[in-house]
């Protein structure tokens, strides 16, 4: 089974740079996409070709906004907000799902409708797949120097935000992966996470240090969901040790063609399915002017 995440930043601009080539070609059997980036009705007719389409779009008029693409219509679907949009093979609109409620951990609720997850149970096999689009953030108030940043400084708040966001994810995290093994099914959560993990995940690390998605308290942070009983990175597993495959690149400068990259996007799998996973990498375009996203696929054939 080919499982693929990809975060599009986008669904229009992707389609218009080759998207719907690259979902031909690879042919996976599922695929969580991140920041699609468009009201259920502005997706463009057969973007998604065979696939049924399980969405969460939120209500930040365009951003945010994941789905999950699979073979055949999911056998349950989950959400924070309590809906979501499907739209089958062929079809122009989407249905409106009304789903069963899901019991929040304490300290989410504040993003429940931002389009951030989405949680499918797969009709064709014994696995819960999730996909989700985790706050940026910024850096704490201590770090922030005017003319130095991108950004205007705001004292901290966005770095308090991503640190809600991480504290409660946790929590929620761990209801689902529980949930999941009750009923006889692997998990994996895939997505942006916006964080590299290690060394490894970033090219320039020695200067990261202090840059958000690789301070030292969101890297700790995801330690915390990785254990041989809960939960791998499969890609890691795949390539110990070794720099990358980095699956975001800056738009800017020459970084994509330097390889001067971050890898934030993964496939945490419960122990079970990770062990199945035979091949697992980075679709990383051949040249910049062939990027679909600021982002690269990232794919792994599990032998479920």
């Amino acid at each position: 089974m080919r499982i693929a995440t990809f975060n599009i930043n986008g669904i229009r601009a992707a389609q218009r740079r080759g998207f719907e080539d690259w979902l031909r070609e690879r042919d996976p059997d599922v695929v969580a996409l991140q920041e699609v980036r468009a009201p259920a009705a502005a997706i463009p007719s057969g973007v998604f070709g065979k696939y049924h389409f399980t969405y969460d779009e939120g209500t930040l008029a365009g951003r945010n906004g994941v789905g999950v693409l699979t073979a055949q219509p999911p056998a349950a679907v989950r959400t924070w907000s309590g809906t979501a949009l499907l739209r089958a093979p062929g079809e122009e609109h989407a249905d409106r799902l009304d789903l069963d409620p899901v019991t929040l951990a304490r300290g989410l609720g504040e993003f429940a409708g931002q389009g951030r997850y989405i949680e499918v149970d797969l009709a064709e096999a014994p696995l819960t797949v999730a996909s989700l689009y985790l706050p940026k953030g910024g850096l704490p108030a201590h770090l922030q120097k005017p003319g130095r940043m991108r950004e205007a400084p705001d004292g901290g708040a966005r770095y308090d935000r991503k640190m809600r966001f991480l504290a409660a994810f946790a929590r929620q995290l761990t209801r689902s992966r529980r949930a999941a093994r009750a009923q006889g099914r692997e998990l994996l959560l895939m997505g942006d996470l916006n964080i590299a993990h290690t060394r490894y995940d970033v090219r320039n690390w020695r200067r990261s240090n202090q840059a958000e998605g690789f301070l030292p308290e969101e890297r700790a942070w995801f330690d915390s969901l990785l254990s041989p009983r809960t939960l791998v990175d499969v890609v890691r597993s795949r390539y110990p040790g070794v720099d990358g495959p980095y699956s975001w690149w800056s738009w800017m400068g020459e970084s994509f063609t330097n390889d001067v990259g971050w890898r934030i996007d993964y496939h945490l799998a419960t122990p079970g399915l990770a062990r199945t996973a035979t091949v697992a990498g980075t679709d990383r375009e051949p040249s910049a002017d062939r990027r679909m996203s600021d982002h690269a696929p990232v794919v792994v054939d599990y032998d479920v």
